[in-house]
């Protein structure tokens, strides 16, 4: 038998979970939900239905369609009532004194008095002809009965019966009896029917007209997709732009505002119109307002151009279709056209297209050029395709420096002279020399006897404004930076001095540049440029800088395009391009060219020449050192007569130094603080003076390179 232990002490241990007991929780329900009154579903429902898209689409429709009713009416009665007054002609009147054109306004004056001469003629007819009708139709009606009974008597005698001499008049008699009928037949049906189509033409001219607010008209105008430019819609752009003094003249003539405007005619894909403005009313003031005026005329800001025309007081306004400046143009003629070629001299670079949509062609005769923009907006590309328009001239050299490096002018090698292509200060420093050797060229062309011809000789920096920031500076006493904006920079002046006089011997500077600034595109620089052209850019004073003060002030807004969707699109100044008269720029829309089509055409500028050996940078702390290579070459030997240093050199490395003169071994030297002197009468190389050189350079760890 089994014995059951009592415990008497309370366990302290808590109990496991295989031991503890189970607890049960009783929830209880929660509290049926309180039933919404009906008060409040039926305010749901009501403003469910309210607020509904078919609601809204059907208040819409009955409002516009009713308006468009009742606006027609006015419209037709107001087209009534001018062509029964002068009002037509007190408005045009009004419209010339608000615009200050005195001349317009006398010339309408004079037409109002000779309508009104008119109009008191025929009021002064009307007092005679009741009579003059009654007199009429007297004598016409018995002139109609004679002529009848004339016929029948006629009938008569050919028939021999004496009764069809009334036979013709009864017949009319019997016609007339016949119309009488009908009209009494018709009549009935037309006046039920007559108001509906009477109402049908009132509708018809206020929808032709959107004669309802904005709000009741459809989609499609609402939002402005494919709504034409119209003068009333010109005008009323204008009245609401937020400017008083336009605003108060524009209601001054009421509907005769339109007599501000010129024709307006299809340009492009889109429409284009002069605007003269009122006396009192400024050009700039319109020019300000841009966004407004476009959003006024249903556009986005980028739809609209304002510039200025020759006529004073009158702004131009180019208005796009709506989206068309979003669709691309045609290719590039380089591309589809295999046998163009070019002319330096006198042809022009097939560059893209206007707003218009014609052909922009642009001349590169003996103008320096600069293209500037934001990154990655088509600069590179709008400059590379000028430069292969210009390959097809087999007498056109050039002399390239790609500071970005990323192989955008591969295509170039073995046609270019020269092809540099890397982003580091040594990059900057093969460039800045390649510059200034066009300099020398320069120099030995102005020297020349007069008569002379030379080839063209493009000297392009892509990415220039890497070579402005950069901080590296010369060795040895020539301490001078290569970068900068001052008048020691080495890369500033030697595009200065080509700016300057180098286009009187076709030696012209080609720079593609990034986002300028005053540090990184000096003043001088960029007004040293003939042709000036910009793709979007974030400021008002980058677009000055990029184009200058006097293409801004005539409406270029580089500032306005939209980064990346407008990406290619190049506002230009240039006397190289046509630009309409009276404007200072032209916005043109450049081809596209790729790296394989770009390459093609090169094939074929290759295949004009004989061929051309390209110089390539070479990283000269790797290859050969020429300070180090004197020195070996010196050996031991206390001093070497340079022209012994320059044979040894050559035989050393030939590549390098074959082509060597005692100037390239002074500058080297000179260079180093370490110059060739002469002693008993000829001219040596020291020893100690290179090694000093080596040490102090090897020390201050720079190392010099070629």
């Amino acid at each position: 038998m089994s014995e059951n232990v009592v415990h008497l002490h309370k366990a302290t241990d808590p109990p496991t979970p295989d031991t503890a007991p189970t607890v049960l929780t009783v929830v209880p329900d929660a509290p049926p939900a309180r039933p919404v009154p009906l008060w409040v579903r039926s305010g749901r429902a009501v403003k469910t239905v309210a607020t509904h898209e078919t609601t809204r689409a059907t208040v819409r429709a009955a409002a516009r369609h009713g308006l468009y009713t009742f606006n027609g009416g006015r419209i037709v009665a107001r087209r009534a009532w001018d062509g029964r007054t002068g009002s037509r002609y007190e408005r045009m009147i009004r419209a010339a004194e608000a615009a200050g054109n005195l001349e317009a306004a006398e010339e309408w004056e004079e037409r109002l008095q000779r309508f009104r001469a008119a109009r008191h003629h025929r009021r002064m007819d009307l007092l005679h002809s009741p009579v003059d009708a009654a007199k009429g139709v007297t004598v016409g009606a018995g002139m109609s009965v004679g002529a009848l009974v004339a016929l029948g008597v006629v009938m008569a005698i050919s028939t021999g019966h004496v009764g069809d001499v009334i036979t013709p008049l009864s017949a009319t008699v019997d016609f007339i009896a016949l119309l009488i009928r009908i009209v009494q037949v018709v009549w009935g049906p037309a006046l039920s029917i007559g108001p509906f189509l009477a109402l049908l033409a009132l509708w018809s001219v206020g929808r032709k007209q959107h004669a309802a607010p904005k709000w009741a008209l459809p989609a499609n105008v609402r939002l402005g997709e494919g709504e034409p430019i119209t003068p009333s819609i010109v005008v009323k752009a204008l009245r609401d732009l937020g400017v008083p003094a336009l605003a108060r003249a524009i209601k001054e003539m009421g509907d005769a505002g339109a007599s501000m405007l010129g024709p307006i005619t299809i340009a492009g894909c889109g429409v284009e119109v002069d605007v003269t403005l009122p006396s009192g009313v400024s050009t700039n003031e319109v020019q300000g307002k841009r966004r407004k005026l476009a959003e006024n005329l249903t556009r986005h800001e980028h739809e609209v151009f304002i510039t200025i025309p020759q006529a004073a007081r009158t702004v131009r306004l180019w208005v796009a279709d709506s989206g068309a400046l979003d669709e691309p143009i045609g290719p590039s003629p380089l591309v589809t056209d295999d046998t163009m070629t070019a002319d330096y001299t006198k042809g022009k670079a097939p560059w893209g297209q206007d707003l218009r949509g014609d052909a922009a062609a642009l001349s590169l005769y003996q103008r320096h050029l600069l293209i500037t923009g934001l990154s990655n907006q088509g600069k590179t590309v709008a400059l590379r395709s000028l430069a292969l328009w210009l390959s097809l001239d087999k007498s056109v050299q050039f002399l390239l420096g790609d500071l970005k490096g990323a192989g955008d002018w591969n295509m170039f090698d073995g046609l270019a002279t020269t092809l540099i292509q890397g982003p580091t200060d040594e990059h900057v420093i093969q460039v800045t020399e390649m510059v200034e050797g066009a300099v020398d060229e320069m120099n030995r062309r102005l020297q020349a006897p007069p008569g002379t011809v030379f080839p063209p000789l493009i000297v392009l920096v892509d990415e220039a404004q890497v070579a402005f920031m950069c901080p590296a500076k010369g060795t040895g006493k020539d301490k001078r930076p290569y970068g900068g904006a001052k008048a020691d920079s080495r890369y500033f002046m030697a595009v200065r001095k080509i700016h300057n006089q180098g286009r009187a011997v076709n030696v012209l500077m080609w720079q593609g540049t990034q986002d300028p600034t005053n540090e990184n595109l000096p003043k001088l620089v960029r007004e040293g440029a003939h042709t000036r052209a910009s793709l979007a850019l974030g400021t008002e004073s980058q677009a000055r800088m990029a184009l200058g003060d006097k293409a801004v002030d005539g409406g270029a807004a580089p500032n306005l395009l939209r980064p990346g969707l407008d990406r290619g699109t190049l506002v230009v100044a240039s006397d190289g391009i046509s630009i309409p008269a009276g404007q200072s720029s032209i916005t043109v829309r450049t081809h596209y060219i790729d790296d394989d089509a770009a390459k093609a055409i090169t094939d074929r500028a290759k295949a004009l020449r004989d061929g051309v050996t390209t110089l390539h940078a070479i990283d000269r702390s790797a290859e050969h050192d020429p300070l180090a290579d004197i020195a070996a070459v010196i050996g031991d030997a206390p001093r070497v007569r340079t022209k012994d240093v320059l044979a040894r050199l050559a035989a050393r490395n030939g590549d390098a130094y074959g082509e060597w003169s005692f100037l390239d071994l002074k500058r080297v030297l000179d260079d180093a603080d370490a110059g060739p002197y002469k002693s008993d009468g000829v001219m040596v190389v020291s020893r100690d003076r290179v090694a000093r050189a080596l040490a102090n350079r090897d020390g201050d760890g720079s190392a010099s390179a070629e």
